[in-house]
């Protein structure tokens, strides 16, 4: 039986090089940036995962958050420390994020839209 295992995460964005910018920013990770493609652009971190941005030439249309018109389809977590959530929500919003959900006591997430409108969540644990 073959072994199937996860490849490269891939987000469609208007503008690849700039949405890689600000997940590089954000996870300290770094952009490949090996032949200049302004069609493709991937952002490697550690132990091999790779996030991957691919131009949409023409109508793009982000995710609508919350509402179910254009739904999300695919959103990103990612895991901050309780006493760290505060630093990490200033930092993806001085990098372009848009706060859309604040935690309210009873969720331990708030849901962001990156820079090309696709919602992810900053989610709180214990490490």
């Amino acid at each position: 039986m073959a072994v199937i295992e996860l490849g490269v995460t891939v987000l469609d964005c208007p503008d690849p090089r700039a949405l890689a910018a600000f997940y590089a920013e954000m996870l300290g990770w770094r952009v490949v940036d090996e032949d200049h493609e302004e069609d493709w652009v991937e952002v490697e971190g550690p132990r091999g995962r790779t996030l991957a941005f691919q131009r949409v030439a023409e109508g793009y249309r982000p995710p609508s958050w919350p509402g179910q018109e254009r739904p999300q389809q695919l959103h990103l977590d990612f895991d901050v420390r309780r006493a760290d959530i505060d630093e990490a929500e200033a930092k993806v919003i001085r990098l372009g994020a848009k706060l859309v959900q604040p935690d309210d006591g009873i969720r331990d997430f708030r849901v962001y839209l990156d820079p090309a409108g696709h919602p992810f969540c900053l989610c709180m644990c214990e490490r």
